[in-house]
């Protein structure tokens, strides 16, 4: 085969290209560390590329935002139930405390001052928030769990169900002694008031200050069927003050009747009924409307089936519980790695309800109540030594009788209802300790999973690398004997074009 001058030098220029193309793939190769620079040049490292940069931007969301926003929520969720199982240890304390019978003035006013400021303190921590998100109200997020001020007119309608473990027996104490201030006064002995204590069923609403049962009351036995035999009187009794003055006494003198006291939202049954829904393990289902709520009071949404009414053109409802009576779950789920969620969140009603508030209000009115009755035993006896009422000694002995009796009363319901709260609120502890331990498992599951997520970053990123990247020290040995390849075959090509015809002549 005849080769020509003009095919050397195509093939040199050729040649000289190659190199150069190589020496140029290798040189972008070293300044970037990257194998390539552009999909066409390798397909199949391209596609492999975008599939692990795909898989690393997922993991990269869940490692550095999903699973820190969720143990930010669940830490700020320990915290407030840890100031909430605190509060609840501080009241129990009280409790402890006021069960010791040889109680001083100062002893009692301590108490009330310290179960007072805890009364305050009490549903503060519902209003926990993670960056400005509330932590137990559900889906509604931007809303506090508690009223933020005194809301007089502000209307609810709420739905309730209680159980046959609801109805309670309490002791209900009637008669109050107004000291006398003047000897005419304390001849006055028939006015000496009948100091009395009667027991009674009843059921404890969330709220005080009740307007009225909206409808009927239905009871149905376990089985669902309705259980008669009984009547709820109207009009309801304004407060135990007026109930007294009706009957004399606070009982209910008809064992089939229930009354609802509206100052202090109970509903008191008479034996016969509370006989009938015991006996039947029955349940007990009503509505009622409440007008007005003070500051820190629990949002009745949070717990229960209810409608705002304030704007009686503009009825919002709220819906707590389906129609078979499951309550509704507003669970917020983060997705902490690939098909895992984690429910990050834990609902008011799972922590804590408005009978906490209610109990420690019984106390704190327990307590003043034993304040005012030994203040007028401590009256009573210094009128005894008073000149102006030497005259009539026997009858201040009568007045200082009652009086000691309703501060005996006093103290007796103030040590049945320390010695009750104590059981109570270790169970108010439990069901806290019970949250306590569902976000501890919650944060161990969390932390376990974010140990594998950062070991499948490291690894994906390993992966990417060793698919993308070029060794420098590998780059660079292949750039020199590139480099050199290109320089041999410009020297080639030098020595070919210096030749011509004359040198074959």
């Amino acid at each position: 085969m005849r080769i020509t001058n003009n095919m050397m030098v195509k093939n040199t220029t050729a040649n000289i290209n190659g190199n150069k193309v190589n020496v140029n793939a290798l040189n972008l190769q070293m300044s970037s560390q990257k194998k390539i620079q552009h999909p066409w040049e390798n397909p199949v490292i391209a596609v492999r590329s975008l599939r692990l940069r795909s898989t690393l931007s997922e993991i990269n969301q869940y490692y550095e935002k999903n699973i820190p926003d969720a143990q930010a929520w669940l830490e700020a969720t320990e915290t407030a139930i840890k100031n909430m199982n605190k509060i609840l240890t501080d009241v129990k304390t009280e409790c402890v405390n006021g069960t010791n019978s040889y109680l001083t003035a100062d002893d009692r006013n301590t108490i009330l001052k310290n179960l007072t400021a805890l009364k305050t303190q009490l549903y503060s921590e519902g209003n926990a928030d993670n960056a400005g998100r509330k932590i137990f109200t559900g889906y509604k997020t931007n809303s506090n769990l508690t009223f933020m001020k005194d809301e007089p007119d502000t209307v609810y309608r709420i739905s309730q169900k209680f159980s046959y473990k609801d109805l309670e027996e309490h002791a209900y104490y009637s008669g109050s002694v107004e000291v006398p201030t003047t000897v005419t006064d304390v001849e006055k002995t028939n006015l000496i008031p009948e100091i009395s204590k009667d027991m009674n069923y009843r059921i404890r609403l969330p709220y005080d200050d009740v307007d009225r049962i909206v409808g009927s009351i239905k009871i149905n036995d376990k089985d669902g069927n309705p259980i008669g035999g009984w009547t709820l009187k109207n009009p309801p009794y304004e407060s135990e003050e007026e109930w007294e003055e009706a009957v004399g006494a606070k009982r209910i003198e008809d064992k089939y009747e229930v009354r609802l006291i509206k100052s202090t939202g109970e509903l008191v049954f008479g034996s016969g009924v509370a006989e009938l829904i015991n006996s039947g393990h029955a349940t007990i289902e009503f509505n009622y409307e409440k007008t007005g709520f003070d500051k820190g009071d629990l949002r009745p949404e949070y717990y229960y089936n209810c409608s705002d009414r304030t704007d009686a053109n503009n009825t919002i409802n709220y819906t707590k519980y389906d129609a078979d009576g499951n309550k509704i779950y507003e669970d917020i789920k983060y997705t902490v790695a690939l098909n895992q969620t984690l429910t990050i969140n834990l609902q008011a009603d799972e922590l804590f309800d408005m009978s906490i508030y209610q109990d420690v209000t019984e106390m704190i009115d327990a307590v003043q109540a034993a304040i005012n009755a030994h203040d007028k035993v401590d009256r009573l006896k210094q009128m005894k030594d008073e000149a102006q009422f030497a005259g009539c000694v026997e009858e201040v002995e009568e007045w200082l009788k009652a009086a000691q009796a309703e501060a005996d009363y006093a103290d007796s319901r103030l040590t049945d209802l320390y010695s009750a709260g104590i059981g109570k609120f270790d169970k108010y502890m439990e069901t806290l300790n019970i949250a306590y331990t569902e976000i501890g498992a919650r944060g161990d599951q969390l932390e376990m999973t974010e140990a594998r997520i950062s070991n499948l970053q490291l690894t994906q990123e390993e992966l990417k690398s060793c698919n993308e990247d070029k060794e420098l020290s590998d780059v660079m040995i292949e750039y020199t004997a590139a480099f050199n390849a290109y320089q041999a075959s410009l020297l080639a090509a030098a020595k070919i074009e210096k030749q011509t015809l004359l040198d074959y002549i």
